[in-house]
Parts: C-alpha cells; structure tokens; sequence
C-alpha cells in the first residue's frame, strides 16, 4: 500500500491542494486559493519529472504509472496554472473565483487519472470528475449563455457518458473483468470487442470534442468566461485522449480494426473542425471549432500506440505545443474581445500582441519552426510509421485549410481599420500568459527540431 501511494504521489499532491483550496475559498481567501493552486501544481509537476522513466503500476494494476501518466502531471499541472491566471484577470471580481480555482484542479485531477487508467472504472472515475467539475465552471456566471452552454454540455454528457458506461459493463462482463488488460484475450468475440469500444470511443470523444460528438463544445465554449473556455479547449481533451492510447496498447487489432475506426474519425474531425471554423464571425467560436479539428490531429498520434516509435513522443510533445499555443491564443482573445470586429487594426494598436496572435496561429497550422510544427510532424510521422499514409495526406490538407481559417484573424489585425470604441486593458496576469507561451512556443519549437535533427 505505501508503495502504491509513493507512486501515485503526483496525482495525490494535487487533490491534497485542491482540498486546500477549497478550504481557502470557504475562508473567503481567493488570492491564497490561487497561490495555494500554484504552488501545489508546480509541486506535483516537480514529483511527476523526477519520476519520469518509472514503468509499472499502483493498486493492483488498476493505475498505470507511465510515461502517459506522468506527462500527463507534467503537461496539466502547468496547464492549471496558466488558465487559474486567466481566470484571476477575468474573475477576480466575482464572489466565486476561489471556486473556479478548486473546481480547476478537481477538473485536472480527473484528467490526470484519466491518463493513468488501467482500469475501465478509473476511466468512468475520472472522466466524471473532469466532465462535472468543467460543467460547473462552464456555468459561470449563470447567465442566459453560459446557462445554455453548461446545459448542452451537461445534457450531452449525460447521453455520452451513459453509453459508454453501458458498453463498458458489457465489456467487462464479456472479459469477466474491468482490467483493461484482460481485453486482450482472443477468446472474446470481436463483435463484442467492437462494441464496447465504439461506445468507449463516444464518451471519449465527448470529453475530448471528437466528431461526431462535439456538439456541445461550440455553445459551451461562447457562453463561458474565456479563461474557462480556454481551461476546456485543452485539459479534458489531453487526459481523454491519454486515456484512449492506454486502452488500444492492451486492445488486439484482431479482435477490432480500432486503428480504421479512429483514423476515420480523425479524418472527419479534422475536416469538420476546419471547414466549419470558415464560416465563424465569433473568435471563441473558430477556435472552439479548431480545438475539434486538433482532436483531430491528435489521435494520429493515438493510432500509433503500439505500431510507432513516434507515437507517445507525438502525444507528449504536440501536447505541450497545443497547450502553449492554445493558451496564448485565448490570452490575446481576453485582452482583444471575442469579435473578429475587435482585432481590426490590432497591428497598429498592439504591434507586439499583434504579432504575437499571429505566431500562435501559425503554430496551431503546424508552421515551422514553431511549437505546433514539431507535433505535427511527429503525428505525421507515427500515422505514417503504422501504415496510415492516406490520413497524413488528409491532415496536411487539413492544416492548409486552417491557414485560411487562422487568416481570418489575421487578416483585420493588419490590413483592416479599426472601429472606434474603448480600448481594451490587458491585466498583469492575461500579459504574463500571452508573453511566456510565446516565449516557450518559439523555443519549443526551436529546440524539438534542434533534438529531433
């Protein structure tokens, strides 16, 4: 048991800080919540780093602690932090920012066991902590939009979720047990494997807005603060799809062909995010629908679990690029307005938070030799290393799609006037986001490329 616990240390230092800021917001403490959040997050992430290289398991095989696991620690920890200082320069007039910060780290702890799961109830456990800890946050400030939006997420969570519990009993009934590992018998019929999977796949893909259940995430996301759009944009999406790759290393393609499965779903993720986002005139809306086409991009790398060298350093490193680069754009959005009318005339008004806007697209593209390059090329190279050729062509074209898509932003900032208003203040914390996420995406992108050549 001591052992168990040493080795989940990372995952138990963060709920032990979500408990205390909890008890700091009850105290009416916001400010202390927040440090206390910091300070616990870089803690966990510091424990997570010293255990990297560290392969086996806690509690009986129910939780894996691996290299999925612990960069999940070391990618939401930062994560948590970044998007608590968003919500500190939109929130901290609101009686309940010391909640928003607990709810945060609930969220990223079930994120975190999510990608540790090797077990089918961990993956119910900790996909319910995510997904109810961001439906609360997505009902701030319990207006009529951020009403509407948590509810459609509540309500497709709901229909999600009971599919994917209802397959999974059906599954672990078939398996005579809810170790993941006890999928790969080749005993059990591959129809029924299928089964359970599909619906695997349904409430996986609800939490990590997957085509073709993604329907909420454009609502949700406009009616939400933008720092808690931010927050989902990325945290449930890392530790689901974490989680996803953790089920296909135990899952024979002879029982189910689960690579075709999720190479056409990334396909039609990909193609529908992008092509959808042409048509959008609200910037949390484009890149609500971009954060579906970079779903997308991302189970290349889950495909290749098990048949790529590439496949988790695709994961790890285009999940830290989409978490700095995400980041950094929602932070430019909170200071500019949620208008593509309020980036007209940006490159005149901000020069610096203009072009900075502009390297944070152009890496959500894959443009080198920036962060998003880097993934991109690792996602691209593990389809291709498991014999998926035909789904880097439609990824590359995807990300040309995307260009025109990003160009919609661009575009006003600096060949566009500007319409006469108020002039919006960017708070000290939105600055240091947008500034050390540009900072870290260029050299992100430099140094992975320097490793790599």
């Amino acid at each position: 048991m001591a052992t168990d616990l040493l080795n989940i240390s990372p995952q138990l230092i963060v709920l032990s800080t979500t408990v205390i800021v909890l008890c700091l917001e009850m105290a009416r403490l916001p400010r202390a919540a927040l440090w206390a959040l910091v300070v616990g997050m870089l803690t966990a992430t510091g424990v997570a780093v010293d255990m990297l290289g560290t392969d086996t398991t806690a509690f009986s095989t129910t939780f894996r602690v691996d290299a999925l696991s612990l960069w999940a620690v070391i990618i939401l920890g930062p994560a948590t932090i970044l998007f608590a200082l968003l919500g500190r320069s939109e929130l901290k007039d609101s009686a309940r920012e010391g909640t928003i910060y607990s709810l945060m780290g609930f969220s990223a702890l079930g994120a975190m066991i999510l990608a540790g799961s090797g077990d089918l109830m961990f993956i119910v456990l900790g996909l319910l902590i995510s997904t109810l800890a961001g439906m609360a946050m997505a009902a701030h400030p319990r207006n009529d939009p951020s009403s509407e939006g948590a509810m459609k997420y509540f309500i497709y969570g709901s229909v999600a979720g009971a599919i994917m519990l209802f397959g999974l009993t059906f599954w672990a009934g078939l398996a005579g047990t809810t170790l993941i590992s006890g999928i790969n018998n080749p005993d059990l019929s591959s129809y029924a494997v299928m089964f359970g999977f599909i619906t695997l796949v349904i409430g996986i893909g609800y939490a990590a807005s997957l085509f073709p259940v993604h329907f909420w995430t454009p609502d949700t996301f406009e009616g939400a603060p933008v720092s808690i759009a931010a927050y989902l944009s990325v945290v449930p999406k890392i530790g689901a799809l974490f989680a996803l790759a953790q089920v296909v290393r135990d899952l024979p393609v002879s029982l189910v062909d689960w690579p075709l499965i999720l190479a056409v779903l990334a396909a039609l993720s990909m193609t529908f995010g992008n092509v959808v986002a042409l048509w959008q005139d609200n910037v949390i809306r484009l890149l609500a629908y971009s954060t579906i086409a970079q779903s997308g991009y991302y189970l290349l790398g889950v495909i290749g679990v098990g048949q790529s060298t590439l496949a988790i350093d695709s994961m790890v490193v285009f999940g830290v690029a989409y978490l700095l680069m995400n980041a950094g754009a929602f932070a430019i959005t909170l200071g500019e307005g949620t208008r593509l009318d309020d980036f007209k005339g940006m490159g005149k008004r901000r020069p610096w938070q203009a072009v900075g806007m502009t390297i944070f697209l152009l890496s959500l593209v894959g443009m080198p030799p920036l962060a998003g390059f880097a993934g991109k090329f690792l996602l691209f190279g593990a389809a291709i290393e498991s014999g998926y050729s035909w789904l880097a062509v439609v990824a590359i074209l995807n990300s040309a799609i995307s260009l025109a898509v990003y160009m919609r932003i661009v575009v006003p900032m600096f060949f566009q006037e500007a319409e006469d208003g108020q002039i919006r203040t960017y708070a000290p914390g939105t600055s240091f986001v947008w500034i050390s996420t540009l900072a870290l995406t260029i050299a992100a992108g430099i140094g992975v490329q320097w490793f790599l050549g």
